[in-house]
């Protein structure tokens, strides 16, 4: 099992005696105001680990603190960076839809990729060689939607579905997505009718008011292959897919500390732009010390609790606790690692604006020096040195 703060601080006792009475002692009361319930959720930025120092650029944020746009049908909220302004080339949108519900037919400035956090949903994108995919996906599946491709969501099944949208743009906003409601509504309607070869009375029924964005409506009448059946009737089959059956995917890499599953453009070709890693860690174990050179990473945890800290150099860490719907963020290139610090399973997503999963592992790098390179920066014999980790462990107790 993880430790205490307290007792994670017990470790560095020999780093300074000083230190280690101004966290225990007066210097540490906070004898004012205290918003008690934040800061039990976040013990390690209350009192944060003699290790920390210097100023680093807040890396937390929760889909909680965000305001949730309700709609019948469902609902959405964000996290962009505008919430998290070191979050500059991704950000998230949390949505919901209740069973038959649509997101309306849009398209975006950006790529989306989506994880399903629960349910089922039947979801299309229209290429722009005029190829139409359409797709049923469930729990731990994904999809890639690339920017500008016309694509919709419809919830199936009595319990709807709930899934985490992640755009390759930081500041992206749902608000200012490209609706079709919203195209036609300000569209002349002699030019709708001239485009669309209809009458009047049936340009009529077009949407009016407020673009539909979410929406009620009803289940699909046919099954997946007859909705396939109809379509290929007007539209080629795309070469590539556009979702990716996560959930029942062997995982990459697997222990008895837990499992990384990547998914990239090597894996699903249809994502050249974002990469990503599913991760389990189990209770008292560690995703290891490491880094990515190839991007910076957003994360999204999904279950369970821990803590990261986060070393960007020039003398600089920061630790910060994280919980189920909490989003995470480190730059390309700092140094980092998280532990479990729960008693279930912690389950996070690592996301990057890049085609291909990358890190760097320290425990890899060390072992793969030369050992004498290796004992004059630390100080370890060879005995210590042949104890670290070698081989791709990622994830340790």
């Amino acid at each position: 099992m993880s430790t205490s703060p307290d007792d994670q601080r017990s470790l560095y006792g020999t780093l300074s005696l000083e230190t280690d009475k101004a966290e225990h002692g007066i210097s540490a009361s906070n004898p004012g105001p205290r918003n008690t319930r934040l800061v039990q959720l976040n013990p390690n930025s209350d009192i944060p680990p003699p290790t920390d120092h210097g100023v680093v650029e807040p890396f937390w944020y929760s889909f909680d603190l965000t305001h949730r746009r309700i709609q019948e049908g469902g609902w959405t909220h964000q996290v962009t960076a505008r919430e998290l302004p070191i979050s500059t080339d991704m950000a998230g949108v949390n949505m919901r839809l209740t069973k038959g519900s649509f997101r309306e037919l849009h398209w975006h400035l950006a790529d989306e990729w989506a994880i399903m956090l629960s349910g089922r949903a039947r979801v299309t994108v229209f290429t722009p060689d005029g190829a139409m995919f359409i797709d049923d996906v469930s729990e731990g599946d994904l999809w890639l939607f690339p920017a500008g491709a016309p694509h919709s969501i419809q919830a199936l099944g009595d319990d709807g579905c709930e899934f985490l949208l992640v755009f390759n743009q930081g500041n992206f906003s749902e608000e200012s997505t490209l609706l079709l409601s919203d195209w036609l509504k300000h569209t002349p309607p002699e030019i709708l009718e001239r485009n669309f070869r209809l009458p009047p009375e049936a340009i009529a029924k077009l949407p009016k008011g407020e673009p539909l964005y979410i929406f009620a409506s009803e289940e699909p009448a046919k099954s997946l292959a007859d909705e396939l059946a109809d379509v290929r009737r007007f539209a080629p089959a795309p070469e590539l897919s556009y979702t990716f059956k996560a959930g029942s995917m062997t995982p990459t890499k697997q222990s008895e500390a837990g499992s990384v599953k990547i998914i990239d453009s090597r894996n699903f070709p249809a994502s050249q732009k974002i990469a990503a890693a599913i991760v389990t860690v189990r209770p008292g174990c560690i995703r290891e010390m490491h880094w990515h050179p190839n991007g910076s990473e957003w994360q999204y945890w999904l279950k369970g609790r821990g803590r990261m800290t986060v070393f960007p150099g020039q003398e600089a860490a920061r630790t910060m606790d994280f919980n189920a719907n909490d989003v995470g963020f480190v730059s390309k290139m700092a140094g980092h690692y998280i532990e479990n610090t729960g008693d279930e399973d912690l389950v996070f997503l690592e996301m990057f604006v890049a085609p291909s999963f990358q890190e760097i592992s320290l425990n890899k790098w060390l072992r793969a020096l030369p050992e004498q390179a290796v004992a004059a920066h630390t100080g370890l014999s060879g005995t210590e040195i042949e104890t670290i980790p070698t081989g791709d462990t990622t994830l340790l107790r």
